[in-house]
């Protein structure tokens, strides 16, 4: 069993990788918690990698809480459903993550809306592979970890490809961050059904249920409870960062190497993140789609931190001033501080994609803004990096704005952005803005 001390020798990882504080006590404790509504919800359009949503709703229409408000655009795009019964005031532009105006639905909740949402049209998991596709799209359900990634299309898998295992993601390696933590343990049956879906649509064979050594109560819970007709383990694995992101957990898990541009489809594996898994199986047995999400809220500056399910189209202003946050906070990380991004402004919204919410105050954010120092080649970002790449001759290569030979000689593209390089530069080099930047302009010449 994992409670044995035995147990948790010789754990499973991967190479390289670096161990930055936790910082999960304050809120791995802590139950999830309703969230109430905001004045007005502003639900973006395009919440997921793809194109945006169409909205089928217009101005001065009321809705109720789970209505479509939105359709698919096409395969790479997923419906939205309104956070809470109420009017639609507008269906304008919006301020997003990335900084640009996006499609968006403005909508002001009913006084005394209740947090209920009706029953639809349930898809079971006797349905077919393709009735159930059908419906994780309907449901807009996307990549809850942070990538967005429409889940449909996760799962469709070729014809010229088959998955032997299905891993579900519930490392949780950013730091700060304990929503599936939470969800595992409150959402054991969740998890367990989303993976029935799972099986069905993607014919895996078994299923891997990876937990970091940190999560040891979350990874007993689930081993307690798994039934005895399903084909699945629980792997608790060593903590280090980034252990949460697929090639990591396909290489410590299955020992298999997922080829440069490859992906986990490429070795027999599909990654699905754990809350992902817990959104099917919470939603599709009563046809109902995403209208909230867990999120962790907390940081040195946040006053009342804690695991929220809040509902999408939340205000970060809103939602800051309802947990509270001292007077000094002076950066948001929408996510965690390793792969999140700052936000911008306090206009944009809670979407779908976001799991985490940190505020730092003025001491902690002088330590992120040290004065850059010329690269002295120590190389530490080299044993850092865990796709084994050569920051420190990526990031000489971005300062001349050789993008093609970042790409073509030194595999830019294999890099996922998760900072490691970055948070062990002693000079302070801010490596991974160099490489998306660099990123985005291979991107934009192979377009052309």
């Amino acid at each position: 069993m994992l409670a044995s001390g035995l147990r948790l020798l010789g754990l499973k990882s991967f190479r390289h990788g670096i161990h930055p504080p936790e910082a999960k006590d304050e809120t791995s404790g802590l139950a999830i918690r309703q969230f109430p509504f905001a004045p007005l919800l502003v639900v973006p359009l395009q919440q997921h990698l793809g194109k945006p949503s169409l909205p089928i709703v217009r101005e001065g229409e009321r809705v109720v809480r789970g209505q479509r408000i939105a359709r698919p655009d096409g395969m790479m795009s997923v419906s939205m459903h309104a956070p809470a019964s109420g009017t639609v005031r507008r269906v304008a532009l919006a301020p997003a993550i990335s900084g640009r105006m996006v499609p968006a639905v403005y909508l002001e909740p009913q006084p005394g809306s209740t947090q209920e949402v009706a029953e639809g049209a349930p898809c079971t998991v006797e349905a077919s592979a393709d009735e159930i596709v059908a419906a994780i799209q309907d449901a807009g359900v996307v990549g809850l970890g942070g990538a967005a990634f429409p889940t449909h299309v996760k799962l469709k898998v070729p014809e010229d490809k088959h998955v032997d295992t299905l891993i579900i993601n519930g490392a949780e390696c950013e730091p700060y961050l304990t929503t599936d933590h939470r969800v595992m343990l409150e959402q054991r049956e969740d998890v367990f059904t989303g993976i029935r879906y799972l099986l069905k649509v993607s014919g895996a064979e078994r299923v891997i249920l990876a937990v970091e050594a940190n999560k040891t109560d979350a990874a007993e819970h689930l081993e307690k409870g798994l039934p005895t007709d399903l084909p699945a383990d629980v792997e608790v694995l060593r903590v280090k960062y980034p252990q949460g992101a697929e090639k990591m957990l396909i290489r410590a898990l299955l020992g298999r190497e997922v080829p440069s541009g490859g992906l986990p489809l490429d070795v027999h594996a599909l990654c699905v993140n754990v809350a992902t898994s817990a959104e099917i199986g919470r939603l599709l047995p009563h046809g109902r789609g995403i209208q909230e999400r867990v999120v962790t809220v907390t940081g040195p500056a946040v006053k009342n931190k804690g695991n929220y399910r809040i509902p999408i189209g939340t205000p970060l202003r809103f939602l800051l001033d309802h947990v509270g946050v001292s007077a000094d906070v002076t950066r948001v990380f929408l996510g965690g501080p390793m792969m999140g991004a700052a936000a911008s402004s306090l206009d944009i919204s809670l979407t779908k994609g976001i799991s985490g919410v940190v505020a730092f105050g003025e001491t902690e954010a002088e330590r992120t803004h040290s004065r850059i120092h010329p690269c002295i080649r120590c190389g530490y970002c080299v044993d850092a990096c865990p796709m084994f790449l050569d920051p420190s001759q990526l990031g000489a290569l971005a300062r001349n704005e050789e993008h093609d030979r970042m790409a073509a000689e030194y595999h830019l593209m294999d890099c996922f952005e998760c900072g490691c390089c970055t948070y062990v530069c002693p000079s302070h080099i801010p490596l991974v803005q160099h490489f998306r930047v660099a990123k985005a302009a291979v991107r934009k010449a192979q377009a052309h």
